[in-house]
């Protein structure tokens, strides 16, 4: 799943903290005019970004021991993503009362594009070049498919499992065609909260609707957009009431770590429950009640300027290449010829961080330094 955060986000010292509560906003400021923009990440969402991707990698590596880890997973990056791209559209509305699309489009192309590029550059290599598994006649659609963002569309090519799961980034990308216009059309009439009610409500009933053409079969709605619109709406959703959400929460310090550690202790029990994604219950339910305890754990952990334990340290590394990580993860896995004996299972985890490391330093990283220095009227 990829990081959907900017991989660097414009900040200064200047406040951003929500009116009448302890927190800060998750979504750093904009620089005064003239000011000069900083690199900068938010540790909490890096370590929400690593425990998600972390969840992920433990499902690929033991999917009969950790058969929930990955739909949790997932389900956390919806909604962070829903709320961090909210917080971005949000700032155009507020700032100069339109979506600059061509900006945002423009944005998202530099930060996906890059790290996506590399692996399938790795994916034709190993599938195309040295035909590993067989399948190289599958590489040309593969690549279509992948670079379209159009894996999870019925009726359409799919191309290698190795690149399937990519289904979650199509799953995001389809949505936000969608969202921004959805957003800047409820902004100008004053019913963003009114809009974004209706359109979970929408969300759940799209997903009713699939659940019920393919029932007793559930299993086959599992990569469909329609299954996960819920919890992009609820991160969503969650931005747009943050001052709200932020004054009803627990303030003491105590609590707040209570409620915190007992949402990561309910993510981390449920990876040992098994066949979720071939249950009614758990889209219409389990995806909405986990997309709202992400939400939480954004409110608490968004502000953090610093991270409050040194033990966080391992999850913020890994939230920090959790988009790569993701990305060749599941082929590294297959390509592995998915092994279950703890040296392959290592293997497997020590390649997929390597090679994310390595896109981090050689493709992400550089392109957001050329990005953070383009001329302002570039991004204007």
């Amino acid at each position: 799943m990829r990081d959907d955060a900017p991989a660097s986000a414009p900040t200064t010292t200047t406040g951003t903290g929500l009116p009448g509560t302890g927190l800060a906003s998750p979504v750093p400021a904009s620089p005064a005019p003239g000011a000069p923009a900083r690199p900068a990440r938010l540790p909490g969402l890096d370590a929400l970004r690593g425990l998600a991707v972390g969840l992920v990698l433990l499902n690929h590596a033991a999917p009969d021991v950790f058969g929930a880890a990955g739909v949790l997973g997932v389900t956390v990056f919806f909604a962070l993503s829903g709320w961090l791209i909210t917080g971005v559209l949000m700032r155009d509305l507020d700032r100069g009362g339109r979506i600059r699309f061509g900006r945002f489009y423009g944005h998202r192309l530099l930060r996906l594009y890059p790290p996506l590029l590399l692996m399938l550059a790795g994916y034709v290599v190993v599938e195309g070049a040295f035909d590993l598994l067989g399948q190289a006649h599958l590489v040309p659609e593969t690549l279509v498919a992948a670079l379209t963002y159009t894996i999870n569309i019925p009726g359409l090519p799919h191309g290698s499992e190795s690149v399937y799961h990519f289904w979650t980034l199509a799953a995001e990308e389809q949505f936000y065609l969608v969202w921004p216009l959805v957003l800047a059309w409820a902004w100008r009439r004053g019913w963003l909260r009114a809009t974004t009610g209706v359109a979970v409500a929408a969300a759940l009933a799209a997903c009713i609707v699939t659940l019920l053409l393919v029932v007793p079969d559930v299993a086959r709605v599992y990569a469909l957009p329609t299954s996960w619109g819920a919890a992009l709406l609820i991160g969503c959703a969650g931005y747009l009431g943050r001052t709200a959400l932020a004054a009803r929460l627990p303030q003491t310090v105590r609590a707040r770590r209570a409620v915190q550690a007992g949402i990561v202790v309910a993510l981390l029990g449920g990876t040992l429950l098994t066949g979720l994604a071939g249950h009614t219950a758990w889209y219409l339910l389990g995806v909405p009640a986990v997309a709202v305890a992400t939400v939480v754990l954004i409110s608490y952990v968004g502000g953090w300027r610093t991270l409050p334990s040194r033990w966080l340290r391992p999850a913020v590394a890994l939230g920090t290449v959790s988009y790569a990580a993701y990305l060749w993860n599941g082929a590294i896995v297959r390509w592995l010829g998915h092994p279950d004996d703890l040296g392959g299972i290592a293997l497997g985890i020590g390649l997929t961080l390597l090679a994310a490391t390595a896109s981090w330093w050689l493709v992400e990283r550089p392109v957001a330094r050329w990005r953070a220095r383009r001329p302002a009227a570039a991004t204007a």
